[in-house]
């Protein structure tokens, strides 16, 4: 029921126009006691009285360019006088491409709510106005606004838009504060299912922090307030009539609501929103990393007593960085004073930083916990940098060691990595360690993925450069009774990762 099948489906349909808007109950400030909670509460009329006239339906239009050329298929040739002459000239001369109809518009329908009355501005998703060539807002009173783009931002799916206020009083809603939201709190949806303006619907906070993989900041909100095909964009409302999430997504085999939808907390929107009322563009802080998690293994063989935070797989050349403050293998527990529990913690409250801020961040270095200084760039900036340059572990290469013979280790044979080898698999010539020249199948090795024409850049994160290297430090690892030895890999192209194989 929860595949990413359905999660694509929805998101299609939304893309279409079609969203779906996750608002849960809310509770009216006299229905907040204990006593009465555990009841539900008896009505939200006075509530979303409040509420309706600050959440608008969003049109939109896109002119699609008619089918012509090869693809295109030609009106048949009829009998003079044929009784299906008047259905084939409806049908082929209405369709876009045919003479006189040389675009068709195409129109969406979702859901969006006002933030500023003084100012016009209103904040949807990014999927219902994506690619849209005209935008208007309608009002619950029955006016219609035509609306311009502000900006939007793709990766948390938010779009911001500005109407004319000039002779049209609006109503507005301001933001809550999505943390202090807890499962089974009530929650209150107003939004336009399926066109149908003004439609309320009331449930609970499901769950928090779910990643449905849609982004690189998925923190969503979990609701089974009822929605469906028309809200997404919508706000999602607490009990105070704040809004604490914009609805954006819902599981559903069939584009209908069961129950399982998500919503953009308002912590990660608010940022989002200011940013791009300001600039029209969003401006996010940047590590320069490139990151993996702390599994148990990886977490064992770096003498972590559990398995925390996010783990430096590469340091972007060029990046905030990439001056030794972090290097690969360091595992980053805490930036700028908040906790990093999980890998995809990390790029989350980094995002959330502003940009050209100094940081604090606490790392773990070869078992040694230590704060760090970091001055933190821009993530608009740097993605083109980051798509362009590969990882560098930030370590000290040293000179080439003389050649040796090729050495059996952990289910590889690995050896020297001169320039028959850097042919032979067509090595960077920035990459240096040792070359994998064989895995063998059903090894350990074998098991991680670990492929030939990888390369072993560090082992327990010291730098080997001779297959000798290789086996002394297993060995060493051996000896100190170490169960697992964690790898420094690189790639062709010298992208890094981090492994971890059995040594029993």
């Amino acid at each position: 029921m929860t595949s990413n099948r359905f999660l694509r489906a929805a998101r299609r349909t939304f893309t279409a126009g079609a969203a779906a808007l996750l608002i849960g109950a809310a509770t009216v400030p006299s229905l907040v006691t204990p006593a009465a909670a555990a009841d539900g509460p008896a009505s939200v009329a006075d509530l979303a009285q409040g509420l309706l006239g600050a959440v608008v339906n969003i049109s939109t239009s896109q002119r699609v360019k008619g089918t012509e050329g090869p693809g295109a298929v030609p009106m048949p040739q009829l009998p003079e006088g044929s009784p299906f002459q008047d259905f084939f000239d409806d049908f082929f001369k209405n369709r876009p491409g045919e003479q006189g109809n040389p675009s068709q518009k195409v129109q969406s329908l979702g859901s969006g709510f006002v933030v500023d009355a003084e100012q016009g501005i209103v904040v949807t998703n990014n999927h219902v106005i994506a690619d849209a060539d005209d935008i208007e807002v309608n009002f619950s009173d029955g006016v219609t606004l035509k609306a311009t783009l502000v900006g939007t931002d793709t990766k948390t799916d938010v779009a911001v838009l500005k109407v004319d206020p000039k002779g049209h009083k609006l109503t507005a809603v301001k933001f809550g504060d999505s943390s202090k939201m807890r499962v089974g709190d009530w929650v209150m949806a107003i939004g336009n299912p399926f066109g149908l303006g003004g439609t309320v619907t009331v449930g609970i906070v499901s769950a928090r922090n779910r990643d449905i993989n849609s982004g690189p900041y998925d923190d969503f909100i979990q609701t089974d307030a009822a929605i469906n095909r028309g809200n997404s964009g919508g706000p999602l409302f607490n009990s105070d009539g704040e809004v604490i999430g914009i609805n954006t997504a819902i599981i559903s085999p069939s584009g209908g609501s069961i129950g399982i939808g998500f919503s953009i907390p308002s912590q990660l929107a608010l940022g989002v929103v200011d940013q791009l009322r300001q600039f029209g563009e969003t401006r996010r802080g940047w590590l320069g990393v490139r990151i993996q998690p702390v599994t148990d293994d990886i977490a064992e063989s770096l003498g972590m007593a559990t398995a925390k935070g996010a783990l430096v797989a590469g340091v972007i050349k060029g990046g905030p960085v990439d001056n030794g403050t972090i290097l690969a293998g360091d595992v980053i527990i805490k930036f700028d004073g908040r906790d990093v529990n999980e890998m995809r913690d990390l790029p989350r409250v980094v995002a959330e930083s502003t940009v050209g801020k100094a940081v604090d961040v606490v790392i773990v270095r070869k078992g040694v916990e230590q704060t760090v200084k970091v001055t933190l760039g821009r993530l608009e900036d740097g993605e083109k940098l980051a798509s362009g340059e590969n990882g560098t572990a930030g370590k000290d290469n040293g000179d080439e060691a003389p050649a040796v013979s090729t050495a059996s280790v952990l289910g590889m044979t690995v050896g020297e990595l001169n320039d028959e080898t850097r042919t032979k698999f067509g090595i960077a010539a920035e990459v240096s360690g040792v070359v994998i020249t064989e895995v063998t199948k059903d090894s350990a090795a074998a098991e991680r993925g670990i492929q030939a024409g990888e390369v072993i850049t560090e082992i327990a994160q010291e730098s080997v450069a001779t297959p000798k290297d290789v086996m002394d430090r297993i060995a060493a690892l051996k000896e100190q009774g170490r169960k697992n030895a964690l790898l420094m890999l690189a790639s062709k192209t010298g992208e890094l990762r981090f492994v971890t194989i059995r040594m029993d």
